[in-house]
């Protein structure tokens, strides 16, 4: 079966783009002259020249030589597996970038949490040393987007577990921020997931390989590959004034900051003294604990957080431990995946502040009958928009506290987006505290 190491090698061949979101369209961007070219997506209003999957759309890429697979669709759904069956190579967008570039000026990010905030960090802890670095992929633009010049610099690579399935060539450095669980509607089983989430460090070509020191990933060691270096978190907490919240944030700058060394050749201690001296100007991602606004309402403080890029349960675990010593109105829940929730329904009912629930969708209501099982106690009220959910959850906070959006799950049950959903959390509280 012909399989494709590079864009050049789709020359003159018949290829399928399978999957036309943003993905899609910077593929097709990318290779539209290259090729012979069909565009197929599941959904009918992907777009005019966009054949639909049911409707023609499948056995369209069955008569091409390569298919090129958006992230979102499942490696392992039937229709996927059947064009292999019949000799049809399906790869990604990104594989074949990886194939193309200077692999030793990537660094790919990835991780049940932090991968976004970890990307982030590098790229300013780079560009503070006076290099050139841009943030890609989940967190910006697919790297192989034409309109993205990535001739020169470092490139910062946030990468899903969706995408780390279908790389099999290894940038020059792969930082792992965390392992939970997540995805599984996609990958099947838990195991699954995080053995596709840590495949991308056992791919070809010489790398080394960053994970936290923990014993989360001392007893998954088996599964790295890779040179691999143990991280310890920041002990100097230059978390704090680059201003991020909570413990996990000193394992992300760590990671960051070693990366960034390992890159310049700078040591770290002196890559944490030069980002200090500008620690001030860094701007967390929004949605990632972003203080939205604080109101005074009868003497008593009400701070309200957006944390909406929470949409697994580690990072709202995560967001609990910030806000552990405080009253707290979370807004959780939303689309529901299959996923574990009780690690959270656990640290939810452990609080020892009053805490209410605001549940969204399937999701929060699974998270609220494990939580009134095991802390039958905690106040909960469901979701009817978000103009009531921050309503609620101020009305309930009468001595102070936070309103925090945190949902632990996806947003598709009623968003577009976890964008759309923050933004309307945002929009909430203006009204509230207008």
């Amino acid at each position: 079966m012909f399989r494709p190491a590079g864009f050049a090698e789709l020359a003159a061949k018949r290829v399928g783009v399978f999957g036309y979101g943003i993905e899609g369209r910077a593929t097709e961007a990318r290779i539209r002259d290259l090729c012979d070219l069909i565009l197929v997506d599941d959904s009918p209003d992907a777009g005019a020249g966009v054949l639909v999957t049911g409707q023609g759309g499948h056995q369209a890429l069955l008569g091409c030589d390569v298919v090129i697979k958006s992230p979102g669709i499942p490696r392992r759904r039937a229709d996927v597996l059947d064009l292999e069956a019949h000799d049809v190579a399906v790869c990604s967008a990104l594989n074949l970038w990886l194939h193309d570039v200077d692999r030793s000026r990537v660094v790919a990010v990835t991780g049940t949490k932090g991968k976004s905030t970890t990307t982030a960090l590098l790229t300013f802890f780079l560009e503070c040393l006076g290099e050139h670095a841009q943030s890609l992929g989940n967190i910006g633009r697919p790297p192989y987007d034409p309109v993205i010049d990535t001739s020169t610099g470092w490139l910062a690579l946030e990468v899903s577990s969706f995408q780390c399935v279908d790389v099999d060539m290894a940038p020059g450095h792969i930082i792992v921020t965390s392992l939970g669980s997540d995805h599984l509607d996609w990958h099947g089983s838990l195991e699954r997931y995080l053995d596709d989430k840590l495949s991308i460090t056992r791919t070809e070509g010489a790398h080394r390989t960053l994970v936290p020191d923990n014993e989360t990933f001392h007893a998954r060691k088996h599964q790295l590959g890779g040179e691999v270096t143990f991280v310890e978190p920041d002990a100097h907490h230059l978390a704090k004034a680059l201003g991020l919240l909570g413990a996990h944030s000193d394992s992300n700058v760590a990671l960051a900051l070693v990366a960034a060394s390992s890159l310049s050749a700078i040591p770290a201690g002196e890559v944490r003294r030069i980002v200090a001296q500008r620690a001030s100007s860094f701007v967390p991602l929004h949605g990632r604990l972003t203080l939205v606004a604080t109101e005074v309402v009868n003497g008593a403080t009400v701070r309200y957080v957006d944390d909406g890029l929470a949409t697994s349960v580690l990072p709202a675990v995560a967001a609990l431990e910030v806000f552990q010593h405080e009253p707290l109105a979370i807004v959780t829940g939303g689309f529901d995946r299959g996923v574990d929730y009780s690690a959270l329904a656990q640290a939810l009912s452990g609080r020892h502040h009053p805490t209410m629930l605001i549940t969204m969708g399937d999701a929060g209501a699974r998270i609220g009958d494990l939580v009134a099982r095991l802390a039958p106690g905690v106040a909960q009220v469901p979701f009817t928009s978000m103009l009531n959910a921050v309503r609620d959850g101020r009305s309930f906070l009468a001595h102070g506290g936070i309103v925090l959006l945190s949902p632990g799950a996806p947003s598709f049950d009623r968003y577009r987006d976890w964008e759309e959903r923050s933004a309307d959390f945002t929009d909430a509280v203006a009204q509230i505290t207008d």
